[in-house]
């Protein structure tokens, strides 16, 4: 039986309706189809709007954040506690039973602070270990997994992950026994040739179109690390990737982009 990994982004939480809709859909056996699920979520924006009311200054590079102390209470308050959460409750109120994880919980996810030989991200976790025992028995037991943008070191430090790349690494991890088919949702059909059209969706991107598109700009800021995982995901033994709007998850044939080596 194969797994599907579902990552979604901080427009889908953002608003209110819409993951509300998303999570009935997620729960609906019709819509998920057969097989395993595990829902990733980030929460970027939340993040920062709870920083900015507290009066800190949010600051990214390349489409990641940088977490100093302060910043690290914040995204722990808003991912693992009120964004985890409130997703898991309205999934069990949609008869999924669902359980929300951090990479410490259960040891599932274990990570080390990101060594960058310039840029100083503070408490930024680079995943090392995915407990691939205890995750296999939780799918097992009939246990929708919730994980949310946190892991910790094994030393007792919670770190900042990146939700695309703990998507990226579950797959990856759970390719060794699984056929795994990883989904990355946001409020776009699709990756876009025009970031302000919506009608220019790439259906396919292969490594050598990336490369053109990154060199000429047109792919930039926080699409490059997630397309980075994505390839990085399909070199290690990950069946499937897609990306776009949720809505792709309910028809084969909705647009969306579709990533191959």
């Amino acid at each position: 039986m194969g797994v599907r990994i579902i990552k979604i982004g901080g427009n889908i939480i953002d608003n209110p309706t819409e993951l509300s809709q998303f999570l009935a859909d997620f729960s609906n056996p019709e819509y998920s189809g057969e097989g395993y699920k595990i829902l990733v979520h980030g929460g970027g924006k939340s993040a920062t709007k709870m920083a900015k009311s507290i009066g800190l200054v949010p600051q990214m590079i390349d489409g990641r954040r940088i977490t100093d102390a302060a910043m690290l209470e914040v995204v722990v308050m808003i991912y693992a506690g009120q964004i985890n959460k409130n997703i898991v409750a309205q999934l069990q109120a949609n008869h999924t039973n669902a359980m929300g994880f951090s990479g410490a919980d259960g040891n599932l996810i274990q990570s080390e602070k990101r060594n960058h030989p310039s840029i100083d991200y503070g408490f930024v976790g680079d995943v090392k270990k995915v407990n691939i025992d205890l995750l296999t028995n939780l799918l097992l037991s009939g246990i929708v997994p919730v994980f949310c943008a946190i892991t910790h070191d094994g030393k007792g430090q919670l770190l900042n992950t990146n939700a695309d790349t703990i998507a990226s690494e579950l797959a990856i991890a759970l390719s060794k026994v699984f056929d795994v088919t990883l989904n990355y949702c946001f409020e776009k059909p699709g990756v876009l040739l025009d970031a302000e059209d919506d009608s220019t969706v790439i259906a396919t991107i292969n490594q050598e179109l990336y490369s053109k598109l990154k060199a000429e700009k047109a792919i930039h800021s926080g699409m490059i690390p997630k397309l980075d995982n994505c390839f990085h995901s399909l070199s290690k033994g990950v069946q499937k990737i897609k990306i776009g709007h949720h809505r792709m998850l309910q028809n084969d044939d909705s647009i969306c982009t579709t990533i191959e080596l």
